[in-house]
């Protein structure tokens, strides 16, 4: 098939095309922008999170404020990939090309692959979770709905994502605006319980959430018209819906969780609680079909011919086992593990990207390689590790002991309460801007 049949297929289907080589269609607004992004943010994942993110024996007011710095910080680095995939009318991983060269592209992409099916898997667990608490039911049922029907989402996202960004988002707005109010009447004690260590620990966590979706932004926003309201719908939209669902969950803990650390329990213990709940469980559909369709999408940057919708399927069905199994114990170490890994990627591609004259940026198959672009990424990943080593208990607890020893070589106290993301952004930006700005300062004093 010609480059040009797959751009009329791509345009006829009014969805998104199914191989790499199709043109994917500018069909979507920033009302449609901002309504996706926000339906993505409100997931009860947030506020099982929330967990993670209190202070204990602090004021309400210092976690919140922890959750809203990290919020704005992990919505600035997602917004800036969204306005490059916009600009660019390709993938994230494909946009990556003109970051490291088509080669080189594929270790981002085989590490978002891992991370998109450790998501929908705990999307899906989740969802049955929550359901199966709430209906007093086995879980395994929830769990084989749940991945079918996101499975089946996943082969017309752009119609799932019209209908998530113009309906889907007033029902779950009008179950958590319920939520605050019933929560909100209640005293809201000290929380004396908490995993947070401190301001900076506490604010990585949210990070790390709108950081998560930083490989996948642009697989939704290349159908987007302009890069600036891809930016403005992403960043604002999750940004807002993240600061609202971490903050449910603080709320909740303090006003229902004294019996028990459990904010499902805490939501369900509100009146007609069960209600909203079981609004928010169907909400949740929306985060794992966009994992699992954007599994398929990332996959393409290695197969660029294979049809997306036979990933999905694969993708779907190999999710749906694992959450039939899966242990959401695990839920922490994996979000430092993705803060870890991709919020130095984030900084690095927002500095090499906006720092390219517009049209240079190359995401052809022929893309170059551009090796030491790899260099700011990893320092970044190894600054992140040596200010909060992520860690893992039972057969990865060796990964932890080993960062351990190394902090205790260069004197970094573990209990330093820096903001790791932080840490490893401005090791990356800088280590980038040393990189590409040299280049471009030669070029500028040529003479033409």
């Amino acid at each position: 098939m010609s480059t040009s049949d797959d751009v009329r297929t791509s345009t006829s289907t009014g969805d998104a095309p199914l191989t790499l080589t199709e043109a994917p269609a500018a069909t979507l607004g920033l009302r449609d922008a901002f309504g996706l992004w926000a339906n993505l943010g409100v997931s009860l994942l947030l506020p099982v999170a929330a967990v993670f993110v209190v202070l204990p024996g602090r004021p309400l007011s210092t976690t919140i404020g922890a959750i809203v710095v990290g919020a704005a910080i992990g919505a600035v680095l997602l917004g800036l990939a969204a306005a490059a995939g916009a600009r660019e009318r390709v993938p994230t991983m494909v946009l990556l090309r003109g970051l490291l060269g088509r080669r080189a592209s594929a270790l981002p992409t085989a590490l978002n692959l891992v991370q998109c099916v450790g998501w929908a898997t705990f999307e899906i667990v989740i969802i049955a979770e929550a359901a199966s608490r709430v209906l007093d039911a086995p879980r395994w049922p929830f769990v084989l709905v749940a991945g079918v029907l996101a499975t089946a989402m996943a082969l017309r996202p752009l119609g799932v994502a019209r209908v998530l960004a113009r309906y889907a988002i007033w029902a779950a707005l009008a179950a958590v605006v319920y939520l605050f109010v019933e929560v909100l009447a209640e005293p809201l004690p000290l929380l004396t319980e908490g995993a947070a260590t401190s301001f900076w620990t506490a604010a990585d966590i949210v990070i790390a959430l709108p950081v998560s979706w930083f490989p996948l932004v642009a697989d939704y926003t290349r159908h987007v018209r302009s890069g600036r309201a891809a930016f403005t719908g992403a960043a604002a939209g999750y940004g807002l819906a993240t600061v609202a669902m971490f903050t449910l969950g603080v709320v909740a803990l303090a006003a229902y969780g004294s019996a028990g650390f459990d904010v499902i329990d805490a939501l369900l213990a509100v009146p007609l609680g069960a209600v909203a709940v079981l609004v928010l469980v169907s909400v949740e559909l929306d985060e794992a079909f966009a994992n699992v369709y954007s599994t398929a999408v990332s996959a393409q940057n290695i197969v660029a011919r294979a049809d997306r919708r036979l990933l999905a399927v694969c993708v779907g069905a190999v999710a749906t086992v694992l959450a039939l199994t899966f242990d959401i114990a695990a839920y922490e170490p994996f979000l430092f593990l993705i803060g870890a890994v991709f919020v130095p990627l984030a900084g690095v591609l927002a500095v090499a990207y906006f720092a390219t004259p517009r049209g240079a940026w190359d995401t052809s198959d022929t893309a170059p390689a551009r090796p030491l672009l790899l260099l700011p990424w990893l320092a970044g990943f190894l600054a992140y590790q040596l200010t909060l080593p992520t860690y893992f208990a039972g057969p990865g607890a060796g990964w932890t002991a080993w960062w351990a020893a190394r902090q205790a070589d260069l004197g970094i106290t573990p209990a330093n309460g820096w903001s790791a993301s932080l840490v490893g952004l401005a090791v990356a930006v800088s280590l980038t801007a040393l990189v590409i700005l040299p280049g471009r300062l030669c070029r500028r004093r040529i003479p033409a």
